[in-house]
């Protein structure tokens, strides 16, 4: 470890208790470990569960929080019963995230704590970041950020602390699979996440379904392209995704690329 993990754990370090907003993804796994290492049992991870969680990740929370023998409170969110959130306007993530540190806050006042931590590091700085306003909002401090840490530090550090996020691919909430203005609800969730399912019950890595009504348009990295030429494999896809409701079936030639639904928000290059 570096100056930069040293410099972490200062930071963590200056409150005794703290609670983590904890998803299971790269970032917070990594947070969560980085104050466990800190503050021991001063630590308290959160974790919002939802139906715009991606299927498995509720589970590898429990079971990461576990490991660490780190006390772990799950509790429901109910974005979904906000129509500023369903109706998916190009802030929604404003109205996820105020969501989670509410129920955050709610906990830590009832727990004694004062601080509130997440995962957020220097790389989400760069992107169209709604959710970041409500943590503004709600006083929640960005370890990684302070720290100076990037997505690659995380990874690294990861790897070295042995995480078994440390090449885990991303994996934000099932609503960002939706374009701006296409109203968000339980089924269309659930369309969704079984697609993705079985996506990666066929041993795809890196990939998304994107939701446009009566058609699914798949993003995998480039690099699994090659699998898609079996022609079985791609009569079991359209299969599978008619079944559970889409009239066609897609493939995003330019791949996998996180947030690509936010490509439409960039100002045009000159």
């Amino acid at each position: 470890m570096d100056a930069k993990f040293t410099h972490l754990s200062e930071i963590l370090r200056q409150s005794e208790r703290l609670l983590v907003a904890f998803s299971a993804g790269v970032d917070s796994t990594f947070l969560l470990k980085a104050a466990h290492l800190a503050l021991g049992d001063g630590v308290i991870a959160l974790t919002a569960s939802s139906a715009s969680v991606p299927p498995g990740e509720l589970e590898a929370a429990k079971s990461f929080a576990a490991s660490l023998g780190c006390r772990h409170i799950v509790l429901d969110s109910h974005e979904i019963d906000n129509p500023n959130y369903t109706q998916n306007p190009v802030n929604r993530c404003f109205f996820c995230k105020d969501e989670l540190y509410k129920i955050c806050r709610e906990q830590a006042d009832k727990l004694g704590l004062s601080t509130i931590v997440d995962g957020t590091n220097l790389d989400d700085l760069k992107d169209h970041r709604p959710g970041l306003q409500a943590a503004d909002q709600w006083h929640v401090r960005h370890p990684l950020v302070e720290a100076g840490m990037t997505k690659d530090d995380i990874r690294r550090y990861s790897q070295e602390l042995d995480l078994p996020t440390w090449d885990k691919p991303s994996s934000p909430c099932l609503s960002s699979r939706f374009p701006y203005g296409t109203a968000i609800d339980l089924e269309k969730l659930k369309k969704v996440g079984s697609c993705e399912v079985f996506l990666k019950g066929l041993g795809f890595r890196e990939f998304r379904v994107r939701y446009h009504d009566d058609l699914a348009r798949i993003e995998v990295n480039p690099s699994e392209f090659d699998k898609l030429f079996d022609k079985a494999l791609r009569d079991a896809i359209v299969k599978r995704f008619k079944e559970i409701g889409f009239k066609f079936v897609s493939l995003d030639l330019q791949g996998f690329r996180s947030g690509s639904l936010n490509e439409g928000l960039k100002a045009p290059a000159n």
